[in-house]
């Protein structure tokens, strides 16, 4: 099995420009490709983890990565899949942004001598001179077809900025400019970027005559609800074990939906099809197992074999013989946080990152979802003392969180 044939296998393909062609190039290593990471945040989430184990995958099948980094494209915000327009990054936030991303990706990709590229799309994006752009590149693009790009429908309604109408050009216009530099015959992106890639395959071909250029999107990463995976109550599920710890990260997966395990075995770890296919029919307890290894490999994959046996044996310890393992996670209040030398337990969960209001916190109490050192709490007025030793508090069956007075 090529690796095509296997990316097809675990459902990580949604479209490609030219099967044949496609199939051919990845097979045989010939795919120079990238795949971009805008820096909107200080560090990459489980929203750019699938695309960095494909990366990852087509590095081993002989095909070489290039991860562009948007310090360019960053400062005008990608439209795609959302409502209002992202707030506006500051040049020192986005050069934060960009060395975060690139200490976390080398854990995926090897960028060794004359291996993987990591380059800055800010290198030939700042320079580029208005009128010429216009010339050079606004010609080639139809007004007409990109206000029919998937990009800007959920946007059109709320209203688009001129800003980031921009957008689609300024990614096509890395793909073109990658073609040249470096030789970059293929793009990979999510599932929502598929007008931006033909944007930047039409603009090789308009302005250099060459029809060897391709792309392919990758199947979103959804839940079967049909919603983007890697958002908690606390936000969105990070790489970065100082933001998301990998306990957290471990349960994050532990606790994902039976539907959902096969798929996620599938798209993220190395897991091989064929142990996958044998847990088709497993339920209950054995769907917990495959869940568990799920957690498992992720874990090991994003913070190191120690950090998962770690993860694992915290979360067997925690649901099994009780709850006093020194690994689970901790969250250390200040003093402001008590009022007269206690808290109650509605806000005891909300500072916990347990629950994301005080209303949902009512609701869990009143509901006997809460234990504090494996004493069920039923009322909202309920307050405890804090120390040093702090106290066990739980969310549910499967939620537990160290609370303690720094």
């Amino acid at each position: 099995m090529g690796i095509y044939e296997e990316l097809q296998a675990r459902g990580l393909i949604a479209q490609v420009t030219d099967e044949e062609k496609v199939r051919k190039m990845l097979n045989n290593g010939e795919a120079t490709f990238y795949i971009g990471f805008d820096p909107t945040a200080d560090s990459l989430h489980v929203g750019h983890f699938m695309a960095l184990c494909l990366m990852r995958r087509l590095q081993k099948a002989g095909n070489r990565p290039i991860a562009l980094l948007g310090g360019g494209t960053g400062m005008v915000g990608d439209p795609s899949g959302k409502s209002d327009m992202r707030k506006m990054l500051t040049v020192e936030t986005i050069e934060h942004n960009i060395e975060c991303f690139k200490k976390q990706m080398s854990r995926f990709i090897d960028f060794g001598e004359g291996k993987a590229l990591m380059v800055n799309n800010a290198d030939w994006l700042l320079s580029l001179n208005y009128v010429d752009l216009l010339r050079e590149v606004g010609a080639c693009f139809s007004v007409n077809n990109m206000l029919r790009a998937e990009c800007y429908k959920q946007r059109m309604e709320k209203g688009l900025s001129f800003l980031e109408f921009n957008y689609m050009i300024m990614q096509s216009y890395d793909f073109y400019t990658l073609y040249q530099r470096y030789g970059c015959n293929f793009q990979f992106g999510g599932d929502d970027q598929w007008s931006n890639m033909l944007g930047g395959r039409e603009l090789i071909r308009r302005k250099l005559g060459k029809d060897d250029a391709e792309a392919m999107t990758i199947t979103l990463l959804l839940n079967s609800e049909g919603q983007k995976m890697g958002k908690t109550v606390g936000g969105a599920v990070w790489l970065d074990p100082e933001k998301t710890s990998p306990y957290d990260f471990y349960q994050y997966w532990r606790n994902v939906d039976d539907a959902d395990v096969l798929k996620c075995l599938k798209m993220l770890t190395d897991v091989s099809l064929e142990e996958i296919a044998k847990m088709e029919s497993w339920e209950g307890s054995q769907l917990n197992q495959a869940k568990e290894l799920l957690a498992y490999e992720l874990t090991k994959l994003v913070h190191g074999q120690e950090e998962a046996d770690k993860a694992q044996a915290t979360a067997r310890s925690l649901f099994g013989a009780g709850a006093d393992d020194a690994d689970m996670p901790v969250t250390e209040l200040g003093a402001d946080a008590l009022t007269d030398g206690t808290i109650t337990i509605v806000k005891l969960l909300t500072a916990a990152g347990l629950c994301a209001s005080n209303g949902e916190a009512k609701k869990l109490v009143k509901g006997g979802g809460v234990s504090v050192n494996g004493e069920k709490v039923s009322a909202i007025d309920t307050s405890f003392s804090l120390d040093s030793q702090g106290l066990v508090l739980k969310k549910g069956k499967k939620v537990y969180r160290r609370v303690i007075l720094k």
